[in-house]
Formats: C-alpha cells, structure tokens, sequence
C-alpha cells in the first residue's frame, strides 16, 4: 500500500472512531480520537469491461416513490440495453448514510456508485476515496456540457471533477395571490427595489403582516441575497473569504436585510426564534418566501384552497441568482468494475432517464429538457429551470460545515443589531481565512 493509501484509510478510521465515541457517549465534549491505519487491499485504477456478467452497486436515498420507479422501470431499462451489467440498487437511510458509507470504506467494502449529497463530494474527494470522473470517463465533456452549471460545481475539487450532477432543486420565491391584491399589487417583484416597494405596501395591511420570512441566517437562506448583491463568500479557487465575505456586495446584501427586519418587513423568525413559514404563508401572515420544488406537493395536500404563483429570485446589483440543492452521481475508488459503473453514470444522465425519474419528482439537470413538452406543460418545474440558470451551490469545500457555522453566527450579530455589517464580516473573513489556509 503506497503513502497516499495509507494516510486516506487512517483519516476515514479516525472519523469513524470519532463517529462512534459521540454515538456511544452522548454529550461527553470531548471525545478521544484514536488514530488507527486499516491495511485493506484498494484497487485504484480503472479496469476494463468484464466479458461476463458484472454487478454493480448503488446506494440511494431516494424516498419511496423514486425507489420504486428506479427498481422497477430505471434499472430494468439499463439491464436491457446492458445484459453483461446488474445493479444492485441498495435504498440507506439519509441519516444513516454518511457513517455506513465511512465504515465501508475502512473495511474495503464501499458501493461502486452512489447517489450522493452534494456536500459530501468535496469531503471524500478530499480523502482520496473517489474516482476522477474526468479522467475516466474519456466522454465526460459530453456530459458535463450539457449540465446546469450550478449543480456541476458542486463535484469539483482540486482540479478534477468526481462527479456529476444526478438531480438538482433550487429556490425561487412564491407569492401569495390574496395578499398581493390586498395589498394593490399586480405581481411579483423583479428587482430589489421592487421588492422593497411590496414588502412595505405588504406592511401597510398591519402589524402582523410580512412581506417575506426565512427560518435564520444560515447560507441556504442568505447567499441568494450575497450573491444577488454582487457578494460572494470566498474567491473562485476557495482559498480566502477576506475580500469577497467583506467586500462591498456581501456587506450591501447584509444592511439590505437589516433594513427588512428594523422595518418589521421580514418575519422575526429570521433571527433564530423559529417561524412556521408554510403556515404563516397560508394564513396570509406572510407574503413571500423562498422555497423549493418539494412545496407544491406537500403544501398543496395542506392548503388545498390557498392560491400562489412562482417568480425567479428578485434581481439585485449582481443579477437574480439563487442556491443549488440536489445529489449527485460519485464513483468510489474501491469499485472493481469502473467501466460497467461509468455506463450506469452515463445511463442515469440520458435525457430518457431523467425525464423518467422527473415523473417521480427528481428535478432533472439536463439543460436540453427545458424545451421539451413535459417541462414546457409542468405546472412549476419551468421557473425552478429556469432560476437553475444562474443558481449557485454552497461552497464545494471539506471545512463548509465550519465556515457555514461562522457565516449563521455573524449573520445574527448582524441582523441583531449587535456588529456593523462591515466589522462582523471582516471577522467572519479572517476565521474562514484561517480555516481554508488549514487545509
């Protein structure tokens, strides 16, 4: 086993350790981490297509309606057009997944692919467990052109990209229809201002309307406000936040929603005491908020009789650009059949496949399929395409979860009224400098 093995399996054996010490002690603070190297045999380069039958395994989160249409019409259609490969689909619980997968990987037993959370490509990029798309599959600029932008981001990691986006979502803004009449406007706002103007007519019916509500100030709900400011949080290449989380569109975006809350025109709840935004939106307490392609179904199921109509992020300084959620499609380097996985890749991101696990509810991320006729007569993917344009993901980094952790406190100092924009995000840019120069 060769260095480069050695340090990978050490690093995922200590984060396992660490896992089972918090699970085993509860609230103990400081649980030991005990280093240990797993000698495992890892195959680390690709292998050629097997002559005989081949099985491949993917593990999924897919809830229970995508489960049945993956098993029973996805993988049946790949079988047949690819009678050498079998998948063996395996569905894992979300909150399960992260720790069954690092376990794997520490007994040399990881799944060939899975579909996976977008925050976890940077992480096992990082630790060496994933297989370079890019330089495996010989064809991966066909796919990775035809891709949103956004979601593609999200799998590239020290000059190499180890994924590909399988399904994608974002947030737009919904409106509510009965309150926009009461309150004598004719439709959504476009630009900031314009959402301005709404939100104080909005506030004008009383003192328990509001114009917009979001649950904190963590980066799901604040980076489409940074970036639609002309702000960022770090540099293009993620190695410093000082600059970009203190420039001058970060901290625009910030006073923006300081202004919302001295003027009561945002829900309180943004400042961490909760807000049951769906209800709130339903009553007519709340006018707008940002939401994802999961709304309609659930809430529609709630609130059969409220009436409300999509519209993209309103444009500020540096345009209408929201946040990218979604999974994406990895390949481990423990894989024995790396060639019968990529075909898998391949098959998942055909327009055919994507289109069949839309029926499902998975957003596609096929830029082609917004003009075919399923997207053009589906009741809102159209404008949750459209806004993926221009959307952005969270930054593609293994230390996000701590500088996301620094973003939500010096959003509540800010929005608190406790730091200028300007002095909380110059601190904020310094911690995550430290954090990124660590790595």
């Amino acid at each position: 086993m060769n260095s480069r093995k050695r340090l990978v399996l050490s690093a995922v054996s200590a984060l396992i350790t660490l896992s089972l010490v918090i699970t085993a002690c509860g609230p103990t603070p400081t649980p030991e981490i005990i280093k240990q190297t797993v000698e495992v045999p890892v195959v680390v380069t690709a292998t050629p297509v097997p002559k005989g039958p081949v099985t491949i395994t993917f593990w999924h989160a897919y809830n229970p309606l995508e489960t049945e249409t993956l098993d029973t019409k996805v993988i049946p259609a790949f079988e047949k057009a690819h009678p050498d490969i079998k998948v063996q689909a395996q569905p894992v619980p979300y909150d399960e997944f992260h720790r069954k997968l690092l376990t794997a990987l520490a007994g040399g037993t990881a799944p060939d692919l899975i579909r996976s959370d977008i925050i976890w490509v940077p992480e096992f990029a990082e630790l060496g467990a994933l297989v370079a798309l890019d330089e495996l599959m010989p064809d991966f600029n066909t796919f990775k052109d035809k891709v949103f932008p956004g979601p593609l981001s999200t799998n590239f990691w020290k000059g190499h990209y180890y994924g590909l986006p399988l399904d994608t979502n974002c947030r737009v803004l919904l409106w509510n229809k009965a309150v926009f009449q009461a309150a004598g406007i004719s439709g959504p706002p476009k630009t900031f201002d314009e959402f301005l103007t709404a939100c104080e007519k909005i506030k004008a019916l009383g003192k328990d309307k509001y114009g917009f509500a979001d649950g904190g100030t963590y980066a799901w709900a604040v980076n489409p406000w940074i970036w639609s400011s002309g702000g960022d949080i770090t540099d293009p290449q993620i190695t410093k936040a000082t600059g970009y989380l203190n420039g001058p569109g970060t901290v625009a975006a910030y006073e923006f929603l300081l202004n919302l809350v001295k003027k009561e025109y945002i829900h309180p709840g943004i400042l961490g005491g909760g807000v049951d935004t769906w209800g709130g939106f339903a009553k007519g307490e709340i006018a707008m908020v940002l939401e994802g392609p999961w709304f309609p179904p659930l809430f529609d199921q709630q609130f059969p009789d409220v009436e409300y109509g999509f519209a993209l992020m309103p444009a500020g300084p540096g345009g209408a650009i929201s946040v990218v959620g979604g999974e994406d499609i990895v390949m481990f380097q423990q894989s024995k059949n790396k060639e019968a996985a990529a075909e898998f890749i391949r098959f998942m991101l055909s327009p055919e496949t994507q289109l069949t696990m839309a029926e499902a509810g998975q957003m596609p991320v096929l830029s082609e399929l917004l003009a075919t006729e399923y997207m053009q007569k589906h009741p809102f993917y159209g404008v949750f395409l459209e806004q993926l344009k221009t959307a952005k993901a969270r930054t593609p980094h293994p230390a996000w979860p701590k500088m996301e952790d620094i973003l939500t406190q010096t959003g509540q100092a800010i929005l608190r009224g406790e730091k200028p924009a300007q002095a909380a995000l110059d601190e904020a840019a310094a911690k995550i400098d430290a954090l990124l120069s660590s790595q």
